[in-house]
């Protein structure tokens, strides 16, 4: 696996697009589908990622910002292809990535030679590609893949408001062809889009033909399709335009529907979806109601809890130790200029994110690949008492063999687990600084073990696996 590796860092240095790699695409695990195969390991995908405008924004340095992730212990971003773009000051997000300055916005459509964009520079030719876009957008996945990071590439994305439809290219007033003399409540329709379907098929079959031989990928058909009009119906035909250029390909990746804010039921799901994301999933009560679906259940977006970092630490670490496979908080401390992921935005700014948040997410990772979590369920019940007050618990297990618990609330607790009898070791985690104590050795003589834990403000995790006999 490492020799693998260093070819791939080596080839993506010298510009290859790492065609022929022989790697199998990101897949979901064959013994448990509710988590990642990952170049031969089973993988939960856990970040802290910029606000989705690596590619389309012509300034961001997307090199510094994956070496930044990768320093981080992260292992996973989500990037917009430019059907979507945001004015600047769009929902009080300062330095937003997916607002270009004027003039520096790139996307898989061509100019023209008609001046008149609304955001600077020509129209948009929507029957021809924008080579440079491509060469960019494979370059992000090549630089990505070398550092062992996973893309979410997110299609499409609704006009919340006239604001963004004023700057799409798909907007009639910014091509050449005249298409989309619709409201942006149509858009993403399949009988009311006024001409754009095909251009939403086109643009689909393209990228999915562009980005084919990377392992590093997933595809999400459309960000929050809950607001601005889009149907269920135009979302599985963009999933049927997906599975039909992959089949053609000889390549298949897994493909990811964005459900709802909160959490909700997923009914009559496409087969092609492996990946059902929600956003703000805290308390993580969606991932029991859709468990059954033996697929990934991800929480790809959080946001609008102030820009502490109490809140987004709970969420990450409660979905993950729900049974979550993946956990994405949007930082908006990766900026244009801020690659690094060090801009101190104001304090309204609608979420958080910060290099001292991103080693606690390491901190998760680290905690949820210490096990054998392919062979872990849910398993809050376990848990029989003992809790402080008010407090939120989560637990995985591996009943008899392996236990990972998360707390938030409280200072302290006598926690009650209902554990078979044997010798475990116990080790104590403090999710915002990382330390760990001394893995100490407890005899269980059967029922219910009683495990008090250290002083903690406001959480703790616990790690419990049984010895070797």
């Amino acid at each position: 696996m490492k020799t693998m590796l260093t070819f791939l860092a080596s080839a993506a240095s010298a510009g290859h697009l790492l065609a022929a790699t022989a790697l199998a695409p990101l897949s979901l695990h064959p013994e448990n589908p509710h988590y990642f195969l990952f170049r031969g390991q089973p993988t939960v995908l856990i970040t802290s990622a910029e606000h989705y405008g690596a590619v389309l924004n012509r300034d961001f340095n997307y090199v510094k910002y994956l070496h930044t992730l990768a320093q981080d212990g992260l292992n996973n971003t989500r990037t917009f292809s430019g059907a979507y773009v945001e004015p600047q000051g769009a929902f009080n997000i300062e330095r937003n990535t997916l607002a270009p300055a004027p003039g520096r916005f790139i996307c898989p459509w061509a100019r023209s030679d008609v001046p008149g964009y609304a955001n600077g520079g020509t129209k948009f030719d929507l029957h021809r590609w924008d080579e440079d876009y491509f060469r960019r957008l494979k370059d992000f996945l090549a630089t990505a893949s070398r550092y062992g990071i996973v893309v979410e590439m997110n299609l499409f994305c609704p006009f919340y408001e006239e604001a963004q439809w004023r700057l799409s290219p798909q907007n009639a007033i910014n091509n050449i062809q005249g298409l989309g003399t619709v409201p942006r409540t149509n858009v993403y329709t399949l009988d009311k889009h006024g001409g754009l379907l095909a251009v939403h098929e086109a643009m689909t079959r393209k990228i999915v033909t562009e980005l084919k031989d990377f392992d590093n990928l997933y595809y999400e058909i459309c960000n929050e399709p809950y607001f601005g009009g889009v149907t269920m119906a135009w979302q599985k035909h963009i999933a049927d335009v997906i599975v039909a250029t992959e089949k053609e390909l000889g390549v298949r990746h897994l493909i990811s529907m964005n459900i709802a804010n909160g959490k909700a039921k997923v009914t009559d799901p496409h087969p092609a979806i492996s990946i059902f994301n929600f956003h703000y999933a805290f308390p993580p009560d969606t991932v029991a109601m859709n468990y059954d679906l033996n697929k990934i259940i991800g929480d790809n977006e959080t946001g609008f809890k102030g820009t502490n970092d109490t809140h987004y630490r709970m969420e990450g670490w409660a979905f993950i130790l729900a049974g979550g496979g993946l956990y994405n908080n949007l930082d908006y401390s990766f900026t244009v200029g801020f690659e690094d992921g060090t801009f101190a935005y104001h304090a309204k700014q609608p979420g958080g994110g910060n290099p001292d948040f991103r080693r606690q997410m390491r901190t998760l990772s680290q905690f949820i690949h210490s096990f054998d979590f392919v062979k872990m369920r849910p398993a809050r019940e376990l848990v029989k008492g003992g809790l402080p007050d008010k407090a939120h618990v989560q637990m995985l297990a591996e009943p008899g063999r392996q236990y990972a618990l998360y707390l938030f609330g409280g200072k302290e607790a006598q926690l009650q687990l209902d554990v078979p009898a044997g010798t475990y070791s116990v080790q104590w985690v403090y999710p915002r600084t990382g330390q760990k104590t001394p893995a100490q050795p407890v005899r269980h003589e059967g029922g219910l073990l009683t495990l008090a834990t250290p002083a903690y403000e406001p959480d703790i995790a616990l790690r419990l696996v049984r010895a070797q006999p």
